[in-house]
Parts: structure tokens; sequence; C-alpha cells
């Protein structure tokens, strides 16, 4: 089983960055494929990123292509999500999560394991 924090959520205005990491419990972190998702205000929760256990493959929504980016470091058990270029639209609360084994997954009932989430704020 794998405990995870996220952190790195702000307020920040368009245009600006920021970068969130989600550190992860246990030995076996370099096994489990990791995904971000978030969750506007009154909407569904929705898939932002994705990447293997070994970080050789990586899967961005396109609402987030070419602006964010993903990435990890088993090393330090932690995965990342580099924002750049924010927008109001992005504000949301950003969850990590895990899965045992090692493809990309993007569907949130592929995911047993759940941050508690970060807030990110955008303004325009």
């Amino acid at each position: 089983q794998v405990q995870l924090v996220e952190s790195g959520g702000g307020l920040v205005q368009a245009g600006g960055s920021l970068r969130l990491s989600c550190a992860a419990s246990g030995r076996t972190f370099s096994s489990y494929a990791m995904g971000w998702f978030r969750q506007a205000p009154g909407k569904e929760r929705e898939f932002v990123a994705a990447i293997t256990w070994s970080g050789d493959s990586t899967y961005h929504a396109d609402s987030v292509k070419g602006r964010f980016t993903v990435s990890r470091d088993n090393a330090k058990n932690t995965v990342f999500l580099q924002m750049n270029n924010l927008k109001p639209e992005d504000t949301a609360v950003y969850y990590c999560a895990a899965s045992r084994g090692g493809g990309l997954r993007i569907g949130e009932y592929e995911y047993p394991y759940w941050g508690q989430g970060t807030q990110v704020t955008v303004s325009s």
C-alpha cells in the first residue's frame, strides 16, 4: 500500500507557474504508475496527466498539453506536475493517484490510492 501527500498549490496570476509535488510513502514507489487529476467547484474530477512507473512514458490531457508536464523521481519517491502558463480555468483541487503496475492509466477507477489534494487558484 502507498500513501500520498500533495504540496505546492497556491494562488497565482494567469500566465504564472506552479510546481506540484506528490510524496509517496513505501519502498515500492517505483512499481506504481502515477496520475494527476483535478476537480473544479461544481464539476466532476477529470484526468490531467499520467506517467509510467519508470517515467519513460507520459500522457497529458488535451486541455493541458504543452503547458503542464508530469515527471517523477523514484529515488525521492516523488511525482511532479509542472504547470506553466496557468489559466483561470485551471483553478481546481489537484490530486495525485497511484496504481500498482507500470502502464499509463487515465481512468479514475484505475487508481486505488489517492492523496488529499492541493488547491490551485489562478486569478485573471
